[in-house]
């Protein structure tokens, strides 16, 4: 189920809002300029579709988000259990980011977090299949596809490079790990 979890930077242990809803999600996180929304396709692929098969599935939302955005490409990526690349990987999405343009992801099947830190606050965005979501450019964030990773996800970008991080160097990605994830060592 997606989610929405709300702290203060310095305060990892309480949180001051926590919903479920997709409407108050939307509400509270296009504050900051994050688009959130859910869509409802009519065909869902298979989790081990081809990724040509994904995209033509989606192509009419793609097509007009493309438009929107003013994107020039999409792509599939997916994960399916800590396979090999996966710890190097994650330690990278880990650790805080910006881009110099909008990151963009639809969730086909499975979930990752979206944590977004601004203004003080922490927004950690739980998505699931059929979330998208939009994160500003040069909005600071990092993700979390979990210790045992399993997504398929449309990522959709204006960079003909695709996916370019500029890290800040904070380490507050540490700070606001799950549980079970505080021992790792993160870029």
């Amino acid at each position: 189920m997606s989610s929405l979890a709300l702290y203060r930077d310095d305060n990892p242990a309480a949180p001051l809002l926590r919903t479920g809803d997709g409407d108050e999600m939307a509400a509270i996180l296009g504050e900051i300029g994050v688009r959130f929304e859910r869509w409802d396709s009519p065909v869902i692929p298979p989790r081990d579709a081809p990724a040509d098969e994904v995209l033509e599935i989606y192509r009419p939302y793609l097509d007009q988000l493309m438009g929107e955005t003013g994107a020039g490409s999409a792509d599939v990526v997916g994960m399916h259990g800590a396979g090999e690349g996966w710890d190097a990987a994650r330690r990278k999405f880990l650790s805080e980011h910006v881009h110099a343009e909008d990151e963009i992801r639809f969730f086909v099947h499975g979930h990752g977090d979206f944590v977004l830190h601004v203004d003080g606050r922490v927004f950690n965005v739980r998505c699931t299949a059929g979330d998208l979501i939009s994160v500003p450019a040069g909005v600071p964030h990092w993700f979390d596809g979990g210790a045992d990773p399993d997504f398929v996800a449309l990522r959709v970008f204006t960079n003909p490079d695709g996916w370019v991080a500029r890290y800040t160097g904070d380490d507050i990605a540490l700070r606001f790990a799950a549980p079970d994830d505080k021992d790792d060592k993160r870029v």
